[in-house]
């Protein structure tokens, strides 16, 4: 590992490269196609840079709403695996109508909202100060 730049700061500095730089030299299809690149780059960095944090909360939300007192798993991959089976388990349960009223179903309700607005954070790009 890398101290300085990370991964973060290097994806950070070729976004800002083609917004700043290469976006203003371009017209028509590439200046389309470098924009797009800028996005992905910054989709990824703003990935990164969240991933370990969205992945912590959302495996305590689930183990909350089934009342799994476990640990995540410590290694990423196998949190994604143990997080698709509880999602998997939380649909089932959904479909059964489990959450069509009550305190779990204001609980998936909170888990649903905030599971979005981290994905949201990933998506969107940070407002532009005064934009």
């Amino acid at each position: 590992m890398n101290d300085r730049p990370t991964v973060v700061e290097l994806l950070e500095a070729v976004e800002s490269f083609l917004r700043d730089d290469v976006l203003n030299a371009l017209d028509g299809h590439l200046k389309f196609q470098a924009r797009v690149a800028a996005n992905v780059v910054g989709i990824v960095a703003r990935e990164l840079a969240c991933e370990d944090r969205h992945l912590v909360g959302e495996w305590q939300r689930l183990a909350a709403l089934f009342e799994d007192p476990s640990p995540p798993p410590a290694d990423r991959e196998a949190l994604r695996g143990a997080m698709r089976e509880k999602t998997e388990e939380l649909v089932e349960r959904i479909r059964a109508g489990d959450a069509d009223r009550g305190p779990w179903r204001d609980a998936v309700v909170a888990h649903l909202k905030q599971t979005v607005a981290d994905k949201l954070e990933v998506a969107k790009p940070p407002r532009a100060a005064g934009g």
